[in-house]
Protein backbone atom coordinates (compact mmCIF):
# COMPACT_ATOMS: atom_id res chain seq x y z
CA UNK A 1 0.00 0.00 0.00
CA UNK A 2 2.10 -0.27 -1.67
CA UNK A 3 5.29 -0.56 -3.30
CA UNK A 4 4.29 -1.28 -6.71
CA UNK A 5 6.43 1.31 -8.46
CA UNK A 6 3.98 3.72 -9.90
CA UNK A 7 4.54 7.26 -10.24
CA UNK A 8 2.35 7.98 -7.86
CA UNK A 9 4.10 7.06 -4.92
CA UNK A 10 1.84 4.68 -3.23
CA UNK A 11 5.06 3.86 -1.45
CA UNK A 12 7.87 5.63 -2.35
CA UNK A 13 10.41 3.62 -0.23
CA UNK A 14 11.19 1.93 -3.51
CA UNK A 15 11.03 4.33 -5.97
CA UNK A 16 14.06 6.32 -7.49
CA UNK A 17 13.31 8.70 -10.23
CA UNK A 18 14.87 8.72 -12.92
CA UNK A 19 15.69 5.03 -13.10
CA UNK A 20 14.60 3.72 -16.68
CA UNK A 21 16.05 1.45 -19.37
CA UNK A 22 17.05 2.43 -22.14
CA UNK A 23 13.94 0.87 -24.66
CA UNK A 24 11.76 2.00 -22.24
CA UNK A 25 9.92 4.07 -24.96
CA UNK A 26 9.55 1.07 -27.06
CA UNK A 27 7.42 -0.73 -25.51
CA UNK A 28 4.18 -0.06 -23.56
CA UNK A 29 5.12 -2.44 -20.68
CA UNK A 30 7.66 -3.00 -18.13
CA UNK A 31 8.35 -5.05 -14.75
CA UNK A 32 10.24 -4.83 -11.31
CA UNK A 33 11.55 -6.92 -8.97
CA UNK A 34 12.51 -5.95 -5.54
CA UNK A 35 13.39 -7.40 -1.97
CA UNK A 36 13.05 -5.93 1.11
CA UNK A 37 14.06 -6.34 4.84
CA UNK A 38 10.42 -5.56 6.22
CA UNK A 39 7.13 -5.02 3.83
CA UNK A 40 5.85 -1.70 5.33
CA UNK A 41 2.77 -0.53 4.28
CA UNK A 42 1.51 2.99 5.30
CA UNK A 43 3.74 2.40 8.54
CA UNK A 44 2.73 -1.22 9.44
CA UNK A 45 4.86 -4.18 8.82
CA UNK A 46 3.33 -6.80 6.29
CA UNK A 47 5.37 -8.77 7.43
CA UNK A 48 5.47 -8.71 10.89
CA UNK A 49 9.16 -7.69 10.96
CA UNK A 50 10.74 -10.25 8.35
CA UNK A 51 11.86 -9.80 4.54
CA UNK A 52 9.79 -9.76 1.68
CA UNK A 53 10.56 -10.70 -2.26
CA UNK A 54 8.21 -8.27 -4.52
CA UNK A 55 7.57 -7.63 -7.87
CA UNK A 56 5.16 -6.39 -10.66
CA UNK A 57 4.04 -5.88 -14.08
CA UNK A 58 2.86 -2.72 -15.55
CA UNK A 59 1.47 -1.29 -18.99
CA UNK A 60 1.56 2.25 -19.66
CA UNK A 61 0.41 4.24 -22.65
CA UNK A 62 1.18 7.05 -24.06
CA UNK A 63 -2.44 8.98 -22.94
CA UNK A 64 -1.36 8.43 -19.39
CA UNK A 65 -3.63 5.14 -18.92
CA UNK A 66 -2.01 2.65 -16.99
CA UNK A 67 -2.73 -0.77 -15.52
CA UNK A 68 -0.52 -3.44 -13.75
CA UNK A 69 -0.27 -6.12 -11.08
CA UNK A 70 1.98 -6.15 -8.24
CA UNK A 71 3.12 -9.43 -5.69
CA UNK A 72 4.50 -9.59 -1.92
CA UNK A 73 4.61 -12.12 0.41
CA UNK A 74 2.80 -11.20 3.67
CA UNK A 75 2.04 -13.03 6.89
CA UNK A 76 -0.10 -10.55 8.93
CA UNK A 77 -3.61 -11.99 8.05
CA UNK A 78 -2.10 -15.57 9.61
CA UNK A 79 -0.69 -13.79 12.42
CA UNK A 80 -3.61 -12.27 13.45
CA UNK A 81 -6.21 -14.98 12.64
CA UNK A 82 -5.13 -18.66 13.99
CA UNK A 83 -5.84 -21.17 11.54
CA UNK A 84 -5.88 -18.82 8.17
CA UNK A 85 -3.42 -19.49 6.11
CA UNK A 86 -2.35 -16.38 3.56
CA UNK A 87 0.81 -15.40 2.35
CA UNK A 88 0.55 -13.54 -0.45
CA UNK A 89 -0.80 -10.21 -1.57
CA UNK A 90 -1.54 -9.83 -4.95
CA UNK A 91 -2.70 -5.98 -5.99
CA UNK A 92 -4.01 -5.28 -9.35
CA UNK A 93 -5.14 -1.52 -10.35
CA UNK A 94 -5.53 0.47 -12.88
CA UNK A 95 -5.89 4.52 -13.86
CA UNK A 96 -4.84 7.54 -15.82
CA UNK A 97 -2.07 9.97 -15.43
CA UNK A 98 -0.54 13.00 -16.81
CA UNK A 99 1.62 16.42 -16.43
CA UNK A 100 0.16 19.82 -17.11
CA UNK A 101 1.34 23.52 -16.83
CA UNK A 102 4.94 22.33 -17.08
CA UNK A 103 5.39 21.56 -12.91
CA UNK A 104 2.27 19.97 -12.09
CA UNK A 105 1.39 16.11 -12.42
CA UNK A 106 -2.14 14.12 -11.29
CA UNK A 107 -2.80 10.66 -10.93
CA UNK A 108 -6.31 9.18 -10.78
CA UNK A 109 -7.18 5.14 -10.55
CA UNK A 110 -8.30 2.00 -8.73
CA UNK A 111 -6.58 -0.44 -6.38
CA UNK A 112 -7.70 -3.77 -5.07
CA UNK A 113 -5.78 -5.26 -2.42
CA UNK A 114 -6.20 -9.46 -2.87
CA UNK A 115 -5.40 -11.57 -0.39
CA UNK A 116 -5.59 -15.65 -1.36
CA UNK A 117 -6.73 -17.49 1.71
CA UNK A 118 -7.99 -20.38 2.83
CA UNK A 119 -9.59 -21.17 6.56
CA UNK A 120 -11.51 -18.37 7.61
CA UNK A 121 -14.08 -18.69 9.88
CA UNK A 122 -17.84 -18.58 9.00
CA UNK A 123 -18.56 -15.22 8.57
CA UNK A 124 -15.30 -13.69 8.93
CA UNK A 125 -14.53 -10.14 7.01
CA UNK A 126 -11.43 -11.44 4.61
CA UNK A 127 -9.02 -8.90 4.20
CA UNK A 128 -9.29 -8.32 0.23
CA UNK A 129 -10.12 -4.14 -0.26
CA UNK A 130 -11.14 -1.80 -3.38
CA UNK A 131 -9.95 1.82 -3.04
CA UNK A 132 -10.45 4.52 -5.41
CA UNK A 133 -7.02 7.23 -5.29
CA UNK A 134 -6.37 10.26 -6.49
CA UNK A 135 -3.36 12.61 -6.31
CA UNK A 136 -1.82 15.82 -7.31
CA UNK A 137 2.55 16.68 -7.98
CA UNK A 138 3.84 20.21 -7.81
CA UNK A 139 7.68 19.19 -8.68
CA UNK A 140 9.02 16.84 -5.92
CA UNK A 141 5.85 17.07 -4.19
CA UNK A 142 2.72 14.97 -4.13
CA UNK A 143 -0.43 14.79 -2.29
CA UNK A 144 -2.70 11.43 -2.59
CA UNK A 145 -5.87 10.75 -1.15
CA UNK A 146 -7.20 6.69 -0.72
CA UNK A 147 -10.99 5.85 -0.25
CA UNK A 148 -12.11 2.88 0.75
CA UNK A 149 -15.20 1.55 -1.21
CA UNK A 150 -15.68 -1.23 1.23
CA UNK A 151 -14.81 -3.12 4.13
CA UNK A 152 -11.74 -2.79 5.07
CA UNK A 153 -8.64 -5.28 5.29
CA UNK A 154 -11.03 -7.77 7.97
CA UNK A 155 -12.77 -4.37 9.25
CA UNK A 156 -16.50 -5.05 8.20
CA UNK A 157 -18.25 -2.04 6.98
CA UNK A 158 -15.65 0.43 6.51
CA UNK A 159 -16.60 1.72 4.00
CA UNK A 160 -15.33 5.60 3.52
CA UNK A 161 -12.04 4.48 5.37
CA UNK A 162 -9.22 6.63 3.78
CA UNK A 163 -5.46 7.59 3.54
CA UNK A 164 -4.24 10.81 3.25
CA UNK A 165 -0.81 11.31 2.77
CA UNK A 166 1.85 14.23 1.73
CA UNK A 167 4.84 12.79 -0.29
CA UNK A 168 8.48 14.72 -1.28
CA UNK A 169 11.11 12.94 -3.04
CA UNK A 170 14.21 15.15 -3.85
CA UNK A 171 17.45 14.27 -6.15
CA UNK A 172 20.68 15.42 -5.22
CA UNK A 173 22.51 16.64 -8.07
CA UNK A 174 23.99 14.12 -10.52
CA UNK A 175 24.86 12.35 -6.69
CA UNK A 176 22.19 9.11 -7.75
CA UNK A 177 20.77 9.78 -4.65
CA UNK A 178 17.29 10.46 -3.90
CA UNK A 179 15.66 11.93 -0.30
CA UNK A 180 12.38 11.28 0.39
CA UNK A 181 10.05 12.25 3.27
CA UNK A 182 6.59 10.94 3.69
CA UNK A 183 3.18 11.93 6.13
CA UNK A 184 0.17 10.11 6.49
CA UNK A 185 -3.10 9.47 8.40
CA UNK A 186 -5.43 6.10 7.93
CA UNK A 187 -8.74 6.94 9.15
CA UNK A 188 -11.08 4.21 9.59
CA UNK A 189 -14.69 5.06 9.26
CA UNK A 190 -17.72 2.40 9.77
CA UNK A 191 -19.69 1.07 13.30
CA UNK A 192 -17.26 -1.22 13.74
CA UNK A 193 -14.09 1.21 13.51
CA UNK A 194 -16.39 3.36 16.03
CA UNK A 195 -16.38 0.37 18.16
CA UNK A 196 -12.78 -0.46 17.99
CA UNK A 197 -12.14 3.61 19.22
CA UNK A 198 -14.62 3.14 22.08
CA UNK A 199 -12.69 0.03 23.27
CA UNK A 200 -9.89 1.73 23.39
CA UNK A 201 -8.28 -0.27 20.51
CA UNK A 202 -9.02 2.44 17.76
CA UNK A 203 -7.57 1.31 13.76
CA UNK A 204 -7.16 4.79 12.92
CA UNK A 205 -3.10 6.00 13.62
CA UNK A 206 -0.40 8.49 11.51
CA UNK A 207 2.67 7.90 10.41
CA UNK A 208 5.62 8.84 8.90
CA UNK A 209 8.73 7.98 7.05
CA UNK A 210 12.53 9.67 5.43
CA UNK A 211 14.29 7.47 3.25
CA UNK A 212 17.73 7.82 0.97
CA UNK A 213 17.71 6.25 -2.17
CA UNK A 214 20.51 5.14 -4.69
CA UNK A 215 20.81 4.16 -8.26
CA UNK A 216 23.36 1.87 -8.53
CA UNK A 217 23.64 0.42 -12.24
CA UNK A 218 19.69 0.67 -12.43
CA UNK A 219 19.40 -0.81 -9.17
CA UNK A 220 17.62 1.33 -6.48
CA UNK A 221 18.98 0.66 -3.30
CA UNK A 222 17.04 2.51 0.14
CA UNK A 223 17.21 2.90 3.62
CA UNK A 224 14.33 4.22 5.03
CA UNK A 225 12.64 4.52 8.44
CA UNK A 226 9.45 4.90 9.30
CA UNK A 227 7.37 4.67 12.61
CA UNK A 228 3.70 5.69 13.28
CA UNK A 229 1.67 6.66 16.69
CA UNK A 230 -0.41 3.35 17.29
CA UNK A 231 -0.32 1.77 20.89
CA UNK A 232 1.76 -0.57 21.60
CA UNK A 233 -1.12 -3.49 23.03
CA UNK A 234 -3.24 -2.59 20.28
CA UNK A 235 -5.01 -2.82 17.23
CA UNK A 236 -1.80 -3.43 15.37
CA UNK A 237 -0.20 -5.94 18.17
CA UNK A 238 -0.46 -9.39 17.01
CA UNK A 239 -1.79 -12.31 19.47
CA UNK A 240 2.28 -12.98 20.05
CA UNK A 241 2.96 -9.50 21.41
CA UNK A 242 4.51 -8.19 18.11
CA UNK A 243 4.00 -4.13 17.61
CA UNK A 244 3.54 -4.17 14.07
CA UNK A 245 3.36 -0.45 14.28
CA UNK A 246 6.63 0.50 15.65
CA UNK A 247 9.11 2.32 14.36
CA UNK A 248 11.35 0.01 11.96
CA UNK A 249 14.42 0.68 9.76
CA UNK A 250 14.62 -1.17 6.57
CA UNK A 251 17.24 -1.53 4.13
CA UNK A 252 15.50 -2.51 0.05
CA UNK A 253 16.58 -3.35 -3.18
CA UNK A 254 14.47 -3.26 -6.78
CA UNK A 255 15.01 -3.30 -10.34
CA UNK A 256 12.91 -2.17 -13.08
CA UNK A 257 13.17 -3.72 -16.87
Amino acid sequence: MKSKLLSSVILATLAVPGVAMADEAASPFSANVGFTTDYIFRGISQTSANPAVQGGIDYAHDSGLYAGIWGSNVSWIADFNAGVSSSLELDTYFGFRNSFAEDFSYDVGFIRYNYPASGYAAGATKADTDEIYGALGYKWVTVKYSYGLGQFLTVPGASGTNYLELNASVPLGETGITLGAHAGKQTYKGTAADALALAGTSATYSDWKVSAAMDLSGYAVTLAYSDTNTAAGGFYTTPAGKDLGRGTATLSISHAF
